[in-house]
């Protein structure tokens, strides 16, 4: 997984190895990594998701199917252009 802007910083960490089968696998495994960081939790709300370089939009992440050695991008919302 590789964080960007608030969730990098809510993470304390720019990326990280996941072993999930699908995103949202891989996300509740994230939440339970940073349990002291509960900003963390808070800010994965807010993101979008990238999957191999597609979006994951409105899709149940629980459909998602993760590859293995894929990327998933976890994107906050973002000010300005």
């Amino acid at each position: 997984m590789r964080y960007w802007a608030a969730a990098k910083a809510a993470a304390g960490a720019a990326e990280e190895p996941y072993a999930a089968a699908t995103l949202a696998e891989a996300l509740d495994a994230a939440r339970r990594l940073h349990t002291e960081r509960p900003e963390f939790a808070r800010v994965l709300l807010r993101c979008s998701f990238l999957v191999d370089g597609d979006p994951v939009g409105t899709r149940d992440h629980t459909t998602v199917q993760l590859a293995e050695g894929g990327t998933v991008e976890v994107l906050p919302p973002f000010a300005g252009g």
